[in-house]
């Protein structure tokens, strides 16, 4: 068998094998490239009138959120620029809600339950395929590696014999008949797409797989070992002090390192040992360009951390700032605006080669029955 013919082969039922799961995936990712601007547009609980004055410190609208989680200690606080409202959020095995304050008053604008909430089960769908965790990642992960040797197996099938093959390549006959325009579509537009695609795969693979998160890793390391992420611990042996006023104090001398337009978020202690970690984002609407503190929360003084996450985006090594920036680069918003447009064009077209792919299969099957069936036609009538 050779080579191309072969490549089609495992092209084809590894298409059949993944297809469902690839339209899944394409869709939800889609919609998830967009998420941030299209929450920006349908919640506005999510915005007061600007003041010039500063917001109440943490530890008021921990006290108010509380009260309304009735009793529960919430998990962190969100601080953005002039006239966003601030986000505290709680968070457990089955609950997930964030409350959204006036940053200048205190009022509660909203209490939403993100269990309910329609990108939650987006995203539970792009991970999950809303399975339990436990099933759903390891089939997710499963599919989108097939997908990236699909990609990879396509540029074979794809890649023209001769200079006069490779002009029809590059464009879809539209006024051709209807299978032939589906060829193209399959063919051409999976071209184009691959070069993207080829990037939201592997991303995904780094958040699916452990064994190739390390794989990355250590490629853009050079031949370094990722290090574990290691969150320092306060002391619990100190002489205690005013935990809400060290919060409070610590979140002054915060806010100044940042300016009016990022965002400075506060994970509270989450126990007697935890540290009270503080992070500024220089990029609110992504992930990747954070800088991330820790303090004791008794005393209040600065804690070092260790790992990819640890201390300032700008002095982390290439390979550290490669992992950070993974699902940035997933969505497209390491890009900005044209980052995400092209996800969500390279997200639709991965959604449709399934499809395409199949009227290809469907289509060549029958014209394969044609001929055993006109023969047995003939041998009747002779």
């Amino acid at each position: 068998m050779r080579f191309k013919k072969a490549t089609g082969k495992i092209h084809l039922w590894l298409g059949l094998v993944s297809g469902l799961i690839i339209v899944v995936l394409g869709v939800t990712g889609c919609l998830l490239a967009f998420e941030h601007e299209i929450r920006m547009l349908t919640e506005p609980f999510r915005f007061v009138k600007a003041e010039e004055k500063l917001p109440l410190p943490p530890s008021v609208f921990k006290q108010i959120a509380e009260q309304r989680l009735h009793g529960k200690a919430a998990s962190s606080i969100e601080y953005g620029k002039p006239g966003d409202a601030i986000l505290i959020s709680y968070y457990d095995a089955n609950n997930y809600k964030i409350i959204f304050l006036n940053p200048y008053n205190g009022d509660v604008l909203k209490v939403k339950n993100m269990t309910r909430d329609f990108f939650r089960m987006v995203l539970n769908g792009h991970f999950y395929l809303w399975l339990p965790p436990s099933i759903g990642q390891p089939v997710v992960a499963s599919a989108t590696l097939i997908f990236l040797t699909m990609l990879i197996s396509g540029i074979v099938l794809w890649w023209p014999k001769n200079k006069a093959a490779r002009k029809q390549r590059f464009s879809v006959k539209w006024n051709a008949k209807w299978k032939r325009t589906n060829y193209d579509l399959h063919n051409v537009f999976g071209f184009y797409m691959t070069w993207i695609a080829i990037f939201l795969a592997i991303t995904g693979l780094v958040m699916g797989f452990e064994w190739f998160a390390k794989s990355v890793y250590w490629i853009s390391a050079a031949g370094k070992s990722m290090p574990a992420w290691y969150t320092p611990s306060s002391d619990t042996l100190a002489k205690p002090g005013d935990k809400l006023a060290i919060m409070d104090n610590t979140w002054r001398q915060m806010m100044q390192k940042k300016n009016k337009k990022e965002a400075l978020s506060i994970f509270f202690a989450a126990g007697p040992s935890a540290a009270l970690s503080v992070s500024i984002n220089h990029r609110p609407g992504t992930y990747y360009n954070m800088d991330n503190y820790y303090f004791d929360q008794y005393t209040g003084r600065e804690l070092p951390g260790k790992g990819i996450y640890a201390g300032a985006y700008a002095n982390a090594s290439v390979a550290d700032k490669i992992k950070r920036m993974n699902y940035d680069i997933h969505i497209g918003a390491v890009l900005g605006l044209p980052g995400k447009m092209l996800a969500f064009f390279a997200s639709l077209i991965a959604a449709s080669l399934p499809v395409t792919g199949f009227y290809i299969w469907w289509g060549r099957r029958k014209k394969k029955k044609l001929p055993s069936v006109s023969a047995k036609i003939l041998y009747t009538v002779r």
